[in-house]
Parts: structure tokens; C-alpha cells; sequence
């Protein structure tokens, strides 16, 4: 970040302006005093206080200033509001504007790599990994609500005619989803296959199924019993009226 000049009437005011201004507190500033305050001689010819300031470079600030200036290249107005979970090396990041579309892009992919930039600016020097989730309106869980029903949907399809489906590229966030959500499935497993960034989600039907018939609605299920029903009752009528004949002779 670089250096801005702040004056006031004395050092101390400069600095609580610096403070309002960059939003923050002392404890995260750097301030050099250009030109001290002056009274001069019997309070006439006073000169104000004079410094320099810029923010300290932790992984909050740094992280801030990057998509600021991301942004201001972009030429869009967004608001960062940010935390930072020390503890768990987990860095929270929302964006808040009126043209975040822009900066959601098609599937998220913008959003991803406004999200990758960020975790190699903050890690470069960084002696442990901090992992960024960096989001806007909600997306990453309409996302992930989107991607439940399609895996559900894809595995209901894989079930009915036990082929397997190929799902389209995803990042390993995504392709986490599809797996978290059909583990727990008896009747499909599911694998990933092919090189990044181009890594696809491969649902199958499982071989280890006892039940080799295939996978059966309610609705199919009633609609076949009533056919074979009819089948198999139509054949015993013929059978009967052909022992009755016979008799008859």
C-alpha cells in the first residue's frame, strides 16, 4: 500500500484522520512525521502537524489491496468485507456491489479465479497455508444446492438404464459435491477421470449389486406387475379350458 499525507493541527489528529480514513486502527498503521506541529511565537505563525501513512502489511491488508486494485482495473465498485480465522488458517471473503455477475462468470469460473489469485497472494511469503473462500450473493451455496439435485438426477438416470454418466468439467470444490452426495448410495459410486482443469465426475451403476435386475420405480415396477399379471392370468385361463376339454372327450 502506498503512503498518503495526512495534516492536522497536531501529530495526534493526523493520525486519528488516517485512522477514519483507511478505516482502521492505529495498531495496524505505519506513520513517519514529515513536519511537527508549531505554535510559533506567542500563538501567531502556527504550523500544522504533517506525516505519512500506510496500512501494515498483514495478510488482511494484503489481501484487501489486491482486489481493490483488481477492481479498480475492472473499473467495478465492490465492497470487500473480510475476516480472518487465525486459528484455523481460514480467510473469509464477501463481495458486495451491484454488478457481481460480472465477477460470478459462467458456472462461477471468475468467481474461482478471483478466489485462486487471492490464496497465491496471500500465501507467497506465508510460512502456513491459509485457505481463502471468497464468494458474492450467496453463490457458492445456490451452487452447491444446484449440484445436489443434479446429482441426485444423474443417478436416478444411471440407475434406471445401469449406464454410466460422464458429468461435465469441475473444479475439485464441485467434484467434492457430487461425491459427498452419492456416497451413501447403494445402488451408484462414482469416480473422477482426466487431467485439470478439464477433470469430470464419472457416475456408475455398482457390480456388487445383489439384485442384478435393473433399477425399478414404484411407478414401473406397478405398471410391468400388471402387465405380466394379465400374461400370466390369460395363460392360465387357456390352460384350464384346455384340461376342461379334455375332460369333456
Amino acid at each position: 500500500m502506498d503512503w498518503k499525507e495526512f495534516v492536522a493541527k497536531t501529530v495526534d489528529e493526523a493520525i486519528t484522520l488516517a485512522m477514519l480514513e483507511l478505516g482502521t486502527t492505529a495498531d495496524n498503521l505505519e506513520y513517519e512525521v514529515i513536519e511537527k506541529e508549531s505554535s510559533g511565537f506567542l500563538g501567531m505563525f502556527s504550523k500544522p502537524a504533517r506525516i505519512k501513512v500506510k496500512q501494515k502489511m498483514t495478510v488482511e491488508n494484503i489481501a484487501k489491496d489486491f482486489l481493490e486494485k483488481v477492481f479498480n482495473a475492472m473499473a467495478i465498485e465492490a465492497n470487500v468485507d473480510l475476516t480472518y480465522d487465525e486459528d484455523n488458517s481460514l480467510m473469509d471473503i464477501n463481495l458486495e456491489g451491484e454488478e457481481m455477475g460480472i465477477l460470478i462468470g459462467k458456472r462461477g469460473q471468475t468467481l474461482d479465479s478471483l478466489q485462486y489469485l487471492v490464496s497465491l497472494v496471500i500465501n507467497k511469503n506465508n510460512d502456513s497455508y491459509i485457505k481463502v473462500k471468497l464468494d458474492t450473493e450467496n453463490y457458492r451455496e445456490r451452487r452447491k444446492e444446484t449440484l445436489e439435485n443434479l446429482a441426485k438426477n444423474i443417478a436416478y438416470k444411471v440407475k434406471r438404464t445401469r449406464k454410466a454418466v460422464t458429468l461435465e468439467p469441475m473444479n475439485p470444490y464441485e467434484r467434492r459435491i457430487i461425491h459427498s452426495s452419492l456416497q451413501n448410495d447403494k445402488f451408484v459410486e462414482t469416480h473422477s477421470e482426466g487431467e485439470e482443469p478439464y477433470r469430470k465426475v464419472v457416475i456408475n451403476y455398482k457390480k456388487s449389486n445383489r439384485d442384478s435386475r435393473p433399477y425399478k420405480s414404484n411407478k414401473d415396477y406397478n405398471r410391468n406387475y400388471s402387465r405380466d399379471y394379465k400374461k400370466d392370468y390369460k395363460a392360465y385361463r387357456e390352460s384350464k379350458e384346455k384340461q376342461i376339454s379334455t375332460e369333456n372327450l
